[in-house]
């Protein structure tokens, strides 16, 4: 990316004395207790995040019934699948999956916030949450994408999908080329976070 996405060098610094200062206030005034924060960084670590998505996207690659099937019906095709409980509960309502193909590209963005399925991609990044990156990117996707390294031939059309509340989308990445050999497993380690909203594309190792 380009400067355009960067941040003071003491940006995570001064976020993280906000975040332990207002940690100590909601203590102090009884919201939360010591051991809540750690609880939830520990729901995202082990049961919440990419390994999650990559799962999903491993499965689509190597059964395209299921592909189709979570294309149709994202929560139901999830359901499939042996995941954590919860899959649909905060920040996973209503998820959706769009799939890349050799005549198109996804893209996710969240013009209005940051809405993002957390269940499948973790956290969103910094430069998700930017109001460069997502004013720029729903006028100029291909631009954007060519900061991240990504070149979209003209031949390709890019779609660019707007999460909100109601619709929380993800990208099921092209199965790189090579891989027909690898177990689903190794598939899996394949699949980014940045692959499934479409800022990066799978790559084989």
């Amino acid at each position: 990316m380009n400067n355009r996405f960067e941040y003071p060098g003491d940006r995570e610094q001064k976020s993280a004395a906000r975040a332990k200062a207002l940690e100590a206030l909601l203590i102090e005034k009884g919201v939360i207790t010591s051991s809540t924060v750690d609880t939830v960084l520990n729901f995202f670590d082990s049961k919440m995040g990419p390994f999650n998505g990559a799962k999903i996207v491993a499965r689509a690659w190597v059964d395209p019934a299921f592909k189709e099937r979570l294309v149709a019906d994202t929560p139901g095709a999830i359901a499939e699948l042996d995941l954590p409980e919860g899959m649909a509960g905060a920040e996973g309502e209503h998820m959706r999956a769009v799939a890349n193909g050799p005549g198109v590209h996804n893209l996710i963005i969240c013009t209005l916030c940051s809405c993002y399925p957390w269940p499948v991609l973790g956290l969103p990044p910094y430069w998700y949450k930017d109001p460069t990156f997502r004013s720029r990117a729903a006028r100029e996707p291909r631009a954007v994408l060519k900061e991240f390294g990504l070149n979209i031939p003209n031949t390709v059309e890019v779609k660019v999908w707007d999460s909100s509340a109601q619709i929380r989308w993800f990208v099921v990445p092209e199965r790189p080329a090579g891989t027909e050999g690898l177990s689903e497993a190794e598939l899996e380690r394949l699949v980014t976070p940045e692959a499934m909203m479409g800022v990066a594309v799978a790559k084989a190792a």
